[in-house]
């Protein structure tokens, strides 16, 4: 551009007039200065014209940068064609029985911190690119909060302690909700596409009512957090890990159960569920 470089030949123009200047006053007193002999040393010849040099560059340089036009970089994602795309389809129980602290070695951890971290866990490990993650959190009903992403840190937002049973209104969990509308998001994905993976204490689920899963479900894993054996209270009444009813529902859909309240989701399993790939 023409004109930075006018304003840099300008400041040059500038500093070179005020060098001059301060070398005419400098060798009235140069015997002051520089002894007897009033003789000026290679570093006091040399350093005004890199002083001239420098401004000008500098005058180019910042002209220049406030002259362009702001642009992001942002790193390019390729998008991945519809029929080619691989889903991950979690379903997060969210129902205040998540928020009870018995699990974890210790049982130092909420239900619902548990699940982050087996979640989180799972989703590191996974290296696909074509990857899309949808979210659904159920209580009271269910709702999708993340539709068909690729990045893991939307979901990891998510996990990191939000409470997100305050959408719902007060009532009884209804974990069936959750995988209808999974199955409902799923019907229209390719076939054996998708992975299904519930998280959930298995606290009041119902006998019958048992969504069906469409053709896009490759392969299904059904995660428990809670102690499975002692009970904490809640609305009066005990409540603990239900084994029995989550390995029903993973039996029933096809899929497998998985203790994730001591043991991480070992990769040997993730890689026997289809869309998943670590």
């Amino acid at each position: 551009m023409f004109f930075p470089i006018l304003v840099a030949a300008t400041t040059a123009v500038l500093a070179t007039g005020a060098e001059v200047l301060h070398s005419m006053r400098i060798r009235k007193v140069r015997h002051l200065a520089f002894g007897p002999a009033g003789g000026f040393s290679a570093p006091t010849i040399l350093a005004p014209v890199l002083r001239v040099l420098f401004l000008g560059g500098l005058a180019w340089a910042l002209t220049t940068l406030y002259l362009l036009e702001p642009k992001a970089h942002r790193s390019e994602v390729k998008e991945i064609e519809s029929n080619e795309r691989r889903h991950l389809l979690l379903v997060l129980d969210v129902s205040p029985s998540m928020k009870l602290k018995d699990s974890g070695e210790d049982s130092g951890l909420t239900r619902t911190q548990r699940s982050s971290k087996l979640v989180q866990s799972l989703l590191k490990r996974t290296t696909d690119d074509k990857l899309h993650i949808t979210m659904v959190v159920v209580y009271n009903g269910a709702k999708p909060v993340v539709q068909e992403s690729r990045d893991l840190e939307v979901i990891l937002n998510f996990l990191d302690g939000m409470d997100m049973s305050s959408v719902f209104p007060v009532g009884k969990t209804r974990l069936f909700d959750g995988l209808e509308e999974a199955a409902k998001i799923a019907r229209n994905w390719p076939s054996n596409s998708a992975t299904l993976l519930l998280v959930s204490d298995g606290d009041t689920v119902p006998a019958t009512g048992m969504p069906k899963m469409p053709p896009s479900i490759d392969g299904v894993l059904v995660m428990g957090v809670g102690n499975p054996t002692k009970g904490s209270m809640i609305d009066g009444r005990q409540s603990r890990q239900d084994v029995g009813a989550l390995q029903q529902i993973a039996s029933r859909l096809g899929g497998q159960y998985h203790d994730g309240n001591m043991r991480l989701v070992p990769s040997s399993v993730l890689n026997g569920l289809g869309s998943l790939k670590t």
